[in-house]
């Protein structure tokens, strides 16, 4: 753009986590002398309606061109801002957020003048860089109206009937030789206490006769090409290996179970048995009668081999405790837990376990329980906290309570989706409240306990949540991509490649031209960014040793005035402070 900017800046109080560690009016009396700048407010919550209607008056008022918000992150807000930009009637990407929460407020804390001085520093940063902003546009990608959904367990048929009910067709890749997932192994379900094979049946059928769907069972992935709304996802069968094509894809694997070897006493064999092993007895009548049992939490989780709490180890422990002591009234069943994790429903079933007899004895980390195995003679032995002694059982059977663990292979479709994974190896959400069904890779949806540990309830309700957002782009039929992407100039690309090697999202590819000149022809090697793939990383314009290619929206021209703005504050600032 040739036109002068006229910047607006609107500094947000954000409560207290802005307001109460910088001197937000100071920032925007700051802000009203810096060149370029014909507009400055502040804001109590700028992503409130009244902030949001704030900034659209401004620049009918003000004539604006361009927007800044000093507020709070991005990666959350951003898009609100954008979307309000353009309500307004100017281009979204004339818009800049500069973030004085996290990178001000939040780590200075006990600095408010340093804090304060920080804040002018970014924004006068952000206005340099702001009156060198270009309109951007993004470009429009059709969609292949179908889905793939990997994993046919209760979250991934749930999900493929939902997108099918919808009018599109669903391909199922199911690993295993039959759908049902874990929902196989379990006895009964809570709340209800319907029993888990009838579900499993109800959504099999479903599955089996739904004229959208087509199931792949005994199959894997083996390569995933394309980007949102064209993929091409190669599956080997037992069969003939082949390509699909779809417009999204549903990542819906699940979990293992932890099997505790040498922990507790636990060989696989035996009555030391996991809580599978206990649903499988309890679901096809082998248990015997029973005069004790033991229950033990936190079996390899929580710090025994695995930092975190798998949520649902307590809730199915109390489960099948209270179903023990209604089949056999006089048994002694016991919980030993280090602490009772009964969130949401399951509080009541806590109570109601209670109520029945069950018992539950509070170990430490520091002493944990004791367990003996001579033969079929088994002995825990317990320090129980609160009575401050040694307990010693004798049970007939023990449970141990074991964590659900990420599939070994969810590293290698990581890296096939170009998704990330945590820290404990489940698949990793874009955002765990923003977008807790979303990866980071467009066109890709998460559900189940690929995410984290899940019971049957969360399972089906992130099920729906996951088709209802991958619905979005079928529905629409096409998906606009981000305009932050990269761009080469030929004319100065030497074909080394170096692009194509080091781009995480394998946007960049190289392409081979022939040339005709002075009769002679000759093939060069020629850079091509895909813009549907690109986000804009900058990694392919760092190491062009070229300089051969510039992310849109992060010019030289801009990342330079954001640098001089810092070395230079004297010469962004007017002589005085404008009214």
């Amino acid at each position: 753009m040739k036109d002068e900017p006229r910047i607006g800046v609107f500094v947000c109080h954000c409560g207290t986590n802005i307001g109460g560690y910088v001197d937000v009016p100071s920032v925007v009396e700051y802000a009203r002398t810096l060149v370029g700048v014909v507009h400055a407010e502040r804001n109590t919550y700028t992503c409130a309606d009244d902030g949001l209607t704030a900034i659209k008056k401004a620049i009918k008022d003000h004539n604006l061109n361009r927007v800044i918000v000093a507020s709070c992150t991005p990666r959350t807000h951003a898009p609100l801002f954008r979307s309000a930009v353009a309500d307004a009637g100017l281009n979204p990407y004339l818009f800049e957020l500069v973030n004085i929460r996290e990178h001000c407020s939040w780590v200075h804390m006990k600095e408010k003048e340093a804090a304060t001085q920080k804040a002018k520093d970014l924004i006068r940063m952000g206005v340099a860089r702001t009156a060198l902003l270009e309109p951007q546009e993004e470009i429009r990608i059709s969609v292949t109206p179908s889905a793939l959904v990997i994993g046919g367990g209760i979250a991934g048929m749930t999900a493929a009937l939902s997108i099918a009910n919808q009018g599109f067709k669903v391909d199922i890749v199911e690993k295993d030789s039959e759908m049902g997932g874990m929902l196989r192994y379990l006895n009964d379900l809570y709340p209800g206490g319907r029993k888990a094979s009838l579900v499993m049946d109800e959504f099999i059928g479903k599955v089996k006769n739904h004229p959208k769907i087509e199931v792949h069972t005994s199959s894997t992935i083996k390569k995933v090409d394309g980007y949102i709304g064209n993929f091409t996802v190669s599956v080997q069968n037992e069969k003939v290996p082949l390509d699909i094509k779809t417009g999204i894809i549903v990542v819906a694997t699940g979990a293992d179970e932890f099997k505790p070897v040498n922990l507790y006493g636990y060989s696989g064999s035996g009555n030391v048995l996991t809580e599978l092993e206990l649903e499988e007895r309890l679901k096809n009548g082998s248990l015997q009668k029973l005069d004790s049992a033991i229950f033990i939490q936190c079996v390899g989780s929580r710090g025994e081999g695995r930092s975190y709490c798998s949520r649902i180890c307590c809730n199915v422990a109390i489960k099948n405790s209270k179903l023990l002591k209604q089949t056999f009234p006089e048994a002694d069943i016991n919980i030993l837990h280090n602490g009772i994790h009964a969130y949401g429903t399951y509080e009541k079933m806590y109570r109601e376990a209670q109520e029945l007899g069950v018992g539950f004895r509070k170990y430490s980390k520091e002493k944990p329980p004791e367990v003996t195995v001579d033969g079929e003679r088994m002995r825990v032995k317990l320090y129980h906290e609160l009575m401050g002694r040694e307990i010693e059982y004798t049970p007939d059977i023990i449970v141990l309570s074991t964590p659900l663990i990420p599939h070994p292979e969810n590293g290698d479709l990581s890296r096939m989706l170009k998704v990330p994974l945590g820290q404990d190896g489940f698949f990793l959400e874009a955002h765990v409240k923003l977008r807790p069904v979303d990866f980071a890779t467009d066109g890709i949806f998460l559900c189940g306990s690929a995410r984290a540990p899940a019971d049957i309830i969360e399972s089906i309700n992130q099920g729906y949540s996951a088709a209802s957002r991958a619905a979005i782009p079928l529905m629409n039929g096409y998906v606009q991509a981000e305009a932050i992407t990269a761009v080469v100039d030929e004319t100065k690309c030497i074909g080394c490649g170096y692009c194509a090697s080091i781009c995480p999202y394998r946007a960049a590819s190289m392409n081979e031209k022939t040339v005709v000149a002075e009769e002679v022809s000759y093939i060069t090697r020629k850079s091509y960014i895909n813009p549907a793939l690109c986000k804009g990383c900058g990694t392919c314009a760092a190491g062009c040793p070229a300089g051969a290619i510039t992310p849109n929206h992060f010019t030289l021209p801009q990342i330079m005035a954001t640098i001089k703005a810092f070395q230079q504050p004297g010469a962004y600032i007017y002589d005085r402070i404008k009214a």
